[in-house]
């Protein structure tokens, strides 16, 4: 699953960012920053998204505060908006695989150092609703504890001396470039995980980069590999979603002979962001013909290069005509691979034929069967629930 370069280094510990790495701090902070800059008659549009990820939060302020011209100085703003941040802070979902990444390294003796750019203060408040995630790093350090923030290598420098190992023997996982900088300025490897979108040709510096953290190798850096993958396939903690069928249903025939029933994504903004593009697979419930496997797409599909993160899934059955507008109920138990370009259409379409084939067999194998059962693909329900 890594699209990084060979292994180069043997890793004996691990470093790891927060925000944006471990959580999805970047949808809240788009979502207070919304609300936020209507006071000043202004309309965040997300421009400020590629300078703000992985600086310290004075650097932040200072790059909205300069892009919007507000009325304000950076420390100013910073003591504005903070509170609104602290009463959620607490409150962040962690990022699809993070619990297992950090299980897994706690259960294997590796040491775990968390390495952030917030203040010591918000990192406890972050991790405090995560259970095991402050008992299982040997070492927490915050960008207040540290005379210069990422990219400076320091506070990585300063997390290696703290669990007494050389810095060479670090591997770092972070999300952006500040943060890649930083730990390659300390002479350690570098994974990235990039959190904003359609970005990973910049990370040039990184020894490694991938899609999400379910697609981690530890083993390509010498470290404990996971064990969990059954038959090319990842269990994932449920997660579901429902709605009419849109047009669309069929577009995907015309090209590559492939049916998908797309589904909107109007109201799936938090979801969307939740959920690493990909392929991923379960269970599909039509709510006048039954359920059905399926193998699903999140994603901006690269060969076709979409503006916007789509909802695509392909029903395992031939079906005799369309169904637009039918409620369509999708029970999400499984991810295959990340999502992927591909020089040719030809290898696109052989591609997703195997992802059929992987979900086909996976589906009937005890941990995925169970949940054609579920409740939630037999039920009319007009709202997604998912976990």
């Amino acid at each position: 699953m890594s699209l990084g370069k060979p292994l180069k280094k043997l890793a004996s510990c691990v470093i790891l960012d927060l925000d944006g790495t471990l959580l999805n701090t970047d949808a809240l902070v788009s979502e207070i920053l919304k609300g936020f800059l209507v006071k000043y008659g202004k309309q965040w549009d997300g421009r400020e998204v590629h300078k703000i990820a992985g600086t310290t939060p004075f650097q932040a302020a200072a790059a909205v505060v300069e892009d919007y011209e507000l009325p304000c100085t950076p420390s100013q703003f910073l003591s504005e908006i903070n509170p609104f941040f602290s009463d959620k802070w607490s409150n962040i979902k962690a990022l699809p695989g993070a619990n297992r990444l950090i299980k897994h390294f706690s259960c294997h003796g590796v040491p775990l150092a968390l390495a952030s750019n917030s203040t010591r203060s918000s990192i406890e408040s972050k991790i405090s609703s995560h259970q095991g995630w402050k008992e299982s790093f040997s070492v927490i350090i915050g960008g207040d504890e540290v005379a210069s923030g990422k990219p400076s290598p320091e506070i990585f420098l300063e997390a290696a001396k703290r669990l007494n190992v050389d810095p060479s023997s670090c591997l770092v996982i972070e999300d952006s470039i500040p943060g890649v900088t930083a730990g390659k300025a300390a002479g350690m490897e570098v994974v990235a995980v990039p959190s904003i979108p359609k970005q990973s040709h910049l990370y040039t510096l990184a020894d490694g980069v991938i899609n999400s953290l379910l697609d981690l190798q530890p083993e390509n850096w010498g470290l404990p590999p996971f064990q969990d993958w059954i038959e090319g396939t990842l269990p994932i903690e449920p997660w579901y979603i429902g709605g009419p069928v849109i047009k669309g249903y069929g577009r995907g025939s015309k090209v590559l002979g492939i049916p998908t029933a797309n589904l909107s994504t109007e109201g799936y903004s938090a979801l969307l962001s939740e959920h690493p593009s990909g392929v991923y697979f379960g269970w599909a419930g039509l709510s006048t013909r039954g359920v059905f496997k399926m193998v699903m797409s999140i994603g901006w599909n690269p060969y076709f290069d979409n503006t916007e993160k789509t909802i695509e899934p392909w029903l395992l059955h031939d079906f005799a005509e369309d169904f637009y507008g039918e409620e369509l109920h999708l029970v999400v138990i499984g991810y295959i691979r990340p999502e992927a370009n591909f020089p040719s259409l030809e290898g696109l379409i052989a591609k997703i034929h195997e992802d059929r084939r992987v979900a086909e067999t996976a589906l009937d194998l005890p941990p995925y069967s169970a949940y054609r059962e579920d409740p939630y693909l037999k039920i009319s329900v007009k709202k997604d629930r998912h976990l």
